[in-house]
């Protein structure tokens, strides 16, 4: 399925970069092919290398709320360029950005401007540790919060037993203060408090856990979680970048009317270009140097021409709010897509505003979810035969898809039409 020029173009890729990619999900492995190459991108649909045009629903992971390239961004990106591209130093631009995140997050008092979700998530958990005069942080099998060293953890011959690295090249000691917990399971986060008393830092999590499928976690469980932390003397951190913007202005916190002592945010927040956020309690924020001792830098941190595209986006979205339109779209499109697709396998779709995930076979409410090889390989099947219908979706069976403002019922139904054909 891959075009004779984006063989070339990834075998010239292999010989100067690992694995010729440069994140893994790029490379295809899971759906059995090499990755596929675009160089333009517009509203809702991608171009590739050859001038072919797909229906986009990766959307880069989340960013692009308002599709690609929306105009204002454009614009915005465009007349910063003129000015500069970095500086290293301070900006107005960069204050108009934290306030008006803080706008949309009125509980929160101070973020600090990063340049990765990873980034942003590895702050929280340093300013918490620093605020808290502890060690351990309590996270969730099956959520994803960046590749630091800390972070790549996962539940070895018991949970809230053992961990052990995710990845090489991290030490087993760097995970000894990471705690592994279910989401499904809220005994297990109480034993672990139980276990540990008086070392539990904060509890991390994905309100709404977007990268290993998705999952619409109970809101009596968050208020349990909220009430244990506090009364544990420990913070409760939510990793925005997915959810953030996205499922509602406010993100999770709205959807679910909560307020975490501290809150990550990526994807939107940057307009589609490098560039996160940690947002948390004035007395939180302000352990991070220069006015406490917990140590954050950044040189591209705050970058001009990121903060300009996100200062596009959420002015667009203050002003005029998508996400009813958009959740209509997407639960149309969602029920439309299920019915075409039953009719060759069986799945399940789950959906929660812009956001779907497609999950093959019987599935089930237990979090992570269990991915079979079958309904992998299924995946694979399906994301070909969405390619040959001129729909892309992320090329992993994990991954979440997402909607945009600019996809109209008119651009969904050719797509849904296309992909009937293909299917018979």
């Amino acid at each position: 399925m891959n075009s004779e020029k984006g063989k070339q173009l990834f075998e010239r890729a292999e010989k100067v970069i690992p694995g010729g990619v440069h994140s893994p999900v790029r490379s295809c492995k899971h759906v059995g092919m090499n990755p596929l190459y675009f160089e333009r991108a517009e509203g809702p649909f991608l171009y590739d290398v050859d001038g072919k045009r797909y229906v986009d629903f990766c959307l880069s992971f989340g960013p692009h709320l308002l599709g690609h390239s929306h105009p204002r961004v454009v614009t915005a990106i465009t007349e910063q360029v003129k000015r500069a591209t970095s500086f290293g130093a301070c900006h107005p631009l960069e204050i108009d950005l934290a306030e008006k995140i803080l706008e949309f997050y009125p509980f929160l008092q101070k973020a600090r401007l990063v340049n990765s979700g990873t980034e942003a998530v590895m702050t929280a958990v340093r300013v918490a540790r620093g605020y808290t005069s502890r060690s351990k942080i309590i996270v969730f099998d099956g959520c994803y919060h960046g590749h630091s060293d800390g972070l790549l953890a996962k539940a070895g011959s018991g949970v809230a037993e053992l961990v052990e690295a995710s990845s090489g090249g991290v030490p087993s000691s760097v995970v000894e203060d990471t705690l592994i917990a279910r989401l499904d399971d809220y005994s297990s986060v109480e034993k672990l408090f139980e276990k540990y008393p008086g070392q539990i830092a904060a509890i991390l999590m994905e309100p709404i856990p977007a990268n290993y499928g998705l999952y619409v976690t109970p809101k009596d469980l968050l208020k349990k979680l909220s009430a244990l932390a506090q009364k544990n003397g420990s913070l409760l951190i939510f990793d925005e970048c997915i959810s953030g913007f996205r499922v509602t202005p406010q993100g999770a916190c709205g959807y679910y009317d909560m307020q975490p002592d501290i809150v990550t945010m990526g994807k939107i927040v940057g307009g589609g270009l490098p560039l996160a956020a940690v947002a948390g309690r004035k007395e939180i924020m302000d352990k991070l140097a220069p006015v406490g001792d917990v140590y954050q830098a950044g040189t591209l941190s705050g970058n001009p021409l990121a903060v300009a595209a996100g200062l596009a986006v959420l002015n667009q979205i203050s002003e005029r709010p998508p996400y009813s339109q958009i959740a209509a779209r997407t639960e149309r499109f969602v029920k439309q897509l299920n019915e075409v697709l039953r009719q060759v396998w069986s799945l399940r779709i789950r959906q929660l505003s812009s956001l779907f995930w497609i999950e093959f076979g019987n599935g089930s409410d237990s979090f992570p979810p269990q991915i079979s090889q079958n309904n992998k390989d299924t995946y694979s099947k399906f994301f070909r035969k969405a390619l040959e219908a001129q729909m892309y979706f992320a090329p992993s069976p994990y991954e979440v898809s997402f909607m945009s403002e600019s996809h109209t019922d008119v651009v969904l139904d050719e797509a849904l039409e296309k992909l009937r054909k293909c299917l018979n």
